[in-house]
């Protein structure tokens, strides 16, 4: 980690270069009390960047269109594209910024509206209000040593943003109903290994048992216990091919407490033994 202190366009600079998750990156921090009159730019920048506005204004251009910035606002400026700040000359501004990246932060941003198109939030806060925007970026830069400590607090700042701005739909029958699809589906890909009753899958969607398995097939052409099976199979297939554990151990992996039950399962949705299967196909 590299961090400088006073430098042209800055009073404190942390190279941080978090980046081992793909979901959430911090690459740098810093925070600059600018002059009046400052200003950085027209560039394009290869990651996107935030700056939060901790007194004074100032302006942003992105692209051909202006913002005014103030105290209590944040402005975001997004890879490749031209940008352009300059500091009121009179009442200039002091901000920090945070280079952050990854797949769950852009799609936090995205979820907001929170792009090119609508660069500025406000995040002034209650004085009764815990859990600030303020006291989420204090905490970075005061820890900002610390990698698990300043990932975690940018997931609660995405969770902060979501939370205020996120955009509420109200849900439809068709949504709400693939929605339950998509949990059955979810469920099975996690607990296939254990002993799984349409009784415990319905009572995770809250739904009547018959209900949940006419949503199901409407949705997927599968029965419930179709699907369970089928994702069984193809486990154990997988497991056949590319490992040399033994079958009963195979079985017991996708949920067979004996191997003949195993086997015989197998051989009704494959056509062959499981270990005629391996013997074919095994690499």
């Amino acid at each position: 980690m590299q961090m400088k202190e006073n430098g042209i366009g800055f009073d404190f600079c942390a190279f941080t270069d978090y980046d081992n998750s793909a979901e959430v990156r911090l690459y740098e921090i810093g925070n600059y009390a600018c002059e009046g009159g400052y200003s950085y730019g027209p560039i394009i920048r290869t990651r996107g960047i935030i700056h939060y506005v901790l007194s004074g204004k100032g302006i942003l251009r992105i692209e051909k269109k202006r913002y005014e910035v103030h105290e209590n606002q944040i402005f975001y400026i997004p890879a490749r594209v031209s940008a352009y700040y300059e500091a009121d000359r009179d009442d200039p501004w002091s901000y920090k910024w945070l280079h952050i990246g990854g797949t769950e932060f852009h799609a936090a941003l995205k979820d907001i509206g929170f792009d090119e198109n609508n660069p500025v939030l406000d995040v002034s806060s209650r004085p009764e209000e815990t859990g600030s925007f303020k006291a989420l970026i204090d905490d970075i830069f005061n820890n900002y040593e610390r990698e698990y400590y300043c990932l975690g607090k940018i997931y609660e700042t995405m969770d902060y943003l979501k939370s205020r701005y996120g955009h509420t739909k109200d849900a439809s029958a068709e949504s709400l109903q693939l929605k339950y699809v998509r949990t059955v589906i979810k469920y099975i890909q996690l607990k296939f290994s254990e002993q799984i009753t349409m009784e415990s899958i319905a009572g995770i969607c809250g739904l009547n048992r018959s209900y949940l398995s006419r949503l199901f097939h409407d949705a997927t052409g599968y029965t419930i216990k179709g699907y369970l099976l089928s994702y069984r199979m193809s486990t154990a297939q997988k497991m056949l091919k590319e490992t040399d554990y033994p079958i009963q151990y195979i079985g017991n992996a996708v949920g067979y407490a004996d191997i003949f039950t195993f086997s015989k399962a197998f051989k009704k949705h494959t056509g062959s033994t499981p270990s005629d299967y391996r013997n074919k196909y095994s690499t």
